[in-house]
């Protein structure tokens, strides 16, 4: 079974464990009911009155053991199956991840996870019904009216004194639902934010390590602390059950006259299979999505593995003169049947420089961003950076180089990754007009839930405390009102090549292509024109 294989994948030793205490007390239970059947049937009851303590201590023990062990076990392996998704889809190739679709992975993140979840969950409580196969409790009270009365009393015994474990672990199991929210919303920023990601290396180790390892620690921690307490408090009522039958065949017959047919009855009755056998059926469609839902996760992961990229830590960013574009060309398929192609493409762009990259719809404006970002790899041609040809061993490296506010940009609501200061990005805010809406604690957003325009310009503070050599706006003052625009084109791009950065900025404002230094024009995936423009600041 390949939910047996994939907790066996986390830990052989721990899994053999649990299974071997899960027979033993499985064993146990079921010499208890020989050892009730033999009662009954020689009234030999005090040489095994000790016996029968013995065994009862022995299958309580065990099954606590098997069930704690396969719950911490289940636990950890799901919360390594998270992780390890997370970090295959961050350092797979962009392209791929769009060919995948954002659906498939918050699919496999969610429900297929979930599944496996739920499946391994259950999984200890199978274990034990499948070795102990012990009878269900369908007590006929025409029997005796009397022990039905013992039996239903030490039923509300265990029942109240369960219920303050079950209530500490339904308050675990409530932390644990909100900790599944915040993970949820971490998926979503791995989905959507992974440009962000792969051009700032430090922002994607600390949101790991910060915010999505953390998130998961704490979803674990209460999964284990709640489904710990569930199943003591199972095995505490287990151990009820047996003590109801030894009490009604030991203790009993002291105080009122019951029947030899009556006692038969009685353990029969609990010896009957129908109540694990019921559980057991019940699991199955559990277990046969569980069984769906990891191998949807194995194509993913090996889907993933397939187009990785190189996961060395990005040196230093140095300053830059000269980037080249050689017979660059990259390719892909709108539709089914229609291909589109970017370039062949040979470009020098030189630092310190506002660049404008304009064209129509579909031009290939944002491809053509993606490829000189390094969130593309060209299919063929090459990219030089002051002569240094970007390949798949330097491309981390590159990507470190830019500060970008695409078009379809992620707004994280931290400033991850980032030296700067509360101060330095209250400064800023100031500047973009939003120190009235927002503040900034800690390095965390006080909001992010503003107007398209004024998200924008969020994005744009995340990419001044960036401070990279090289900024690129894709269509940034689309959404802004007639004087942030202004102020877009006449003081911030200015402003940015006073301070020695490269500008490269898509736009369909023609207005303003004055306060560049070049406009380059695409058309069809072909450069149309490169022009210096004649007269900017």
């Amino acid at each position: 079974m390949q939910l047996i294989s994939f907790l066996f994948r986390s830990s052989r030793k721990l899994v053999s464990i649990a299974i071997l205490t899960g027979f033993l007390s499985g064993a146990s239970s079921a010499g208890l009911i020989a050892l009730i059947s033999r009662a009954l049937g020689n009234g030999a009851v005090s040489q095994i009155a000790w016996a029968f303590v013995g065994l009862a201590i022995v299958s309580l023990i065990t099954s606590v053991i098997s069930q704690m062990v396969l719950i911490q076990l289940a636990q950890d392996a799901v919360f390594k199956l998270r992780l390890q998704l997370s970090r295959q889809i961050l350092s797979s190739e962009l392209r791929h991840l769009e060919q995948l679709g954002n659906a498939r992975m918050m699919a496999t993140l969610t429900e297929d996870v979930q599944a496996v979840a739920t499946a391994v969950s259950s999984f200890p409580f199978l274990c034990i019904d499948l070795a102990t196969v012990v009878g269900c409790f369908v007590y006929i009270g025409s029997l005796s009216w009397v022990v039905f009365a013992m039996v239903m009393g030490l039923f509300f015994f265990a029942f109240a004194t369960c219920q303050w474990m079950l209530n500490q672990a339904r308050r675990r199991m409530v932390f644990a639902r909100e900790d599944q929210d915040v993970l949820f919303r971490h998926f979503r920023s791995i989905t959507d934010g992974i440009k962000e990601m792969k051009l700032h290396y430090p922002r994607r180790q600390v949101f790991l390590r910060d915010e999505l390892e953390t998130a998961s620690a704490s979803f674990r921690r209460h999964n284990i602390h709640a489904l710990v307490l569930f199943a003591s408090a199972g095995s505490w009522g287990k151990l009820i059950f047996f003590f109801a039958i030894g009490f009604v065949m030991f203790a009993l017959p002291g105080i009122v006259s019951i029947p030899p047919e009556t006692l038969s009855g009685y353990v029969l009755t609990f010896t009957y299979l129908m109540l694990p056998l019921d559980k057991m059926v019940l699991k199955l469609p559990i277990l046969s999505q569980a069984s769906v839902s990891l191998q949807k996760i194995d194509m993913l992961g090996l889907s993933l593995k397939q187009k990785a990229e190189s996961t060395t830590i990005p040196s230093t960013v140095q300053t830059w003169n000269r980037l080249e574009l050689k017979s660059v060309t990259h390719s892909y398929y709108q539709s089914e049947d229609t291909k589109f192609t970017l370039g062949t493409i040979d470009l020098t762009l030189n630092a310190g420089e506002i660049v404008f990259i304009v064209g129509g719809n579909g031009s290939g404006k944002s491809t053509f961003a993606k490829l000189l970002t390094g969130l593309y790899a060209p299919e063929t041609g090459t990219i030089l950076l002051d002569g240094e040809p970007i390949t798949e061993h330097n491309r981390e490296w590159y990507r470190q180089h830019f500060s970008t506010v695409f078009a379809d940009f992620y707004l994280f609501d931290r400033l991850l990754g980032l030296d700067a200061s509360d101060e330095d990005a209250q400064r800023y805010l100031q500047q973009l007009q939003l120190e009235h809406k927002v503040q900034v604690v800690d390095g965390r957003l006080s909001t992010t839930e503003l107007s398209q325009g004024q998200r924008k310009r969020l994005a744009l503070l995340t990419a001044y405390l960036e401070d990279r050599p090289i900024y690129l706006f894709d269509e940034w003052a689309s959404d802004q009102d007639p004087i942030f625009r202004e102020l877009f084109y006449t003081e911030f791009l200015p402003k940015l090549k006073h301070r020695g950065k490269t500008v490269w900025v898509i736009s369909h404002d023609d207005h303003y292509f004055q306060f560049s230094d070049r406009v380059i024009k695409l058309d069809y995936g072909k450069v149309e024109y490169d022009r210096v423009t004649s007269e900017h600041p």
